[in-house]
């Protein structure tokens, strides 16, 4: 049997995936999420469940930008559960995800390169992401001075 179940993600879910997101956020690692923000945008995400303990120990989301373009994001994977191969999981789900609605160009900003570019991803200039800048960038208090990295995948 799974250790995890990965699986989208349901208004019960809610609470578990803004612990987890915030988390990380107070360590600087992405930007919080308000609950807000997360129930309007509960279709994005998927989870992973500790198949045993029903726990939600893992979180990612795929939002699409744009017509031909749909970022990874708000990727979090509890210090429980980490060195499993789950992150790894987490964006293979959503970039599946994105085939099946026809995106074939997946971005992420990030500050773990590394891991994306085992999974395929290049980095690329920000300039390229006008939508993502307009979109999310110009509310985040980071901007203009946003140290995360771009990176994308074509599919």
């Amino acid at each position: 049997m799974e250790k995890y179940i990965l699986r989208k993600a349901t208004i019960t879910d809610v609470k578990a995936i803004h612990r987890l997101l915030m988390d990380c956020a107070t360590k600087r690692l992405l930007l919080p999420r308000s609950f807000g923000e997360l129930y309007s945008h509960l279709r994005d995400f998927i989870v992973a469940e500790d198949a045993q303990s029903g726990t939600v120990v893992g979180c990612c989301a795929l939002t699409i930008t744009w017509e031909a373009l749909a970022e990874v994001r708000s990727l979090v994977v509890a210090e429980s559960a980490q060195g499993q191969g789950l992150g790894r999981r987490l964006v293979e789900f959503c970039v599946s995800e994105a085939v099946t609605f026809g995106v074939y160009k997946v971005f992420a900003l990030t500050y773990q390169v590394p891991f994306f570019q085992k999974l395929g991803f290049s980095e690329v200039s920000k300039d390229i992401l006008p939508q993502k800048v307009w979109a999310d960038c110009l509310k985040c208090p980071q901007f203009p001075e946003c140290d995360e990295v771009a990176m994308m995948i074509d599919l």
